[in-house]
């Protein structure tokens, strides 16, 4: 508040100015797990997306929803779905959200009604995929792009009668 102009002060009292600070210089994205402008593309690169981590505990919140069967893990299907899921979020350069691990989860199967021939599909796929990180690519790069493009609810009005399309086969 300021004080009225009868009241003396010294300049002890007086407000202190910062020291003026140099124009910032140039960023560059140099840390070890900065992408700077030039995201390197390849086989097993995945598609780089902000605050992926975060989709791993979005996907432990289906654990109790699961459909399992026999041959598959729990771990398996969190592990094996989590790259679907990742990979949708990034094509639209957000973080993950609850909706991109349903229909990862949901085409899939692994929330029920899932036809006996995608069950046989994706039994060697899931099988033990939680401790191989190239198997979990392979899952991922199965889902097509225009199934990721798609809402939940469309996926989920879809699926089971379209499950073939929803992978791409």
């Amino acid at each position: 508040m300021a004080a009225p102009d009868f009241v003396t002060s010294s300049m002890a009292d007086q407000p202190r100015r910062g020291l003026a600070l140099p124009a910032s210089g140039e960023w560059r994205a140099d840390r070890v797990a900065e992408v700077g402008g030039f995201v390197p593309v390849g086989d097993g690169l995945g598609i780089p997306g902000p605050d992926q981590g975060f989709g791993l505990k979005l996907a432990r919140r289906f654990l109790d929803r699961l459909v399992l069967t026999d041959g598959i893990h729990a771990e398996d299907a969190v592990l094996g779905c989590l790259g679907v899921g990742l990979k949708r979020a990034a094509l639209f350069g957000r973080a993950p959200v609850v909706h991109d691990l349903d229909i990862a989860y949901r085409v899939w199967g692994f929330l029920g009604d899932a036809p006996a021939e995608l069950v046989e599909l994706r039994r060697p796929l899931f099988e033990s995929v939680s401790h191989h990180y190239e198997e979990q690519r392979a899952i991922a790069a199965h889902v097509p792009v225009e199934t990721l493009r798609l809402t939940h609810q469309d996926v989920a009005r879809r699926f089971p009668s379209e499950w073939r399309t929803l992978l791409g086969h």
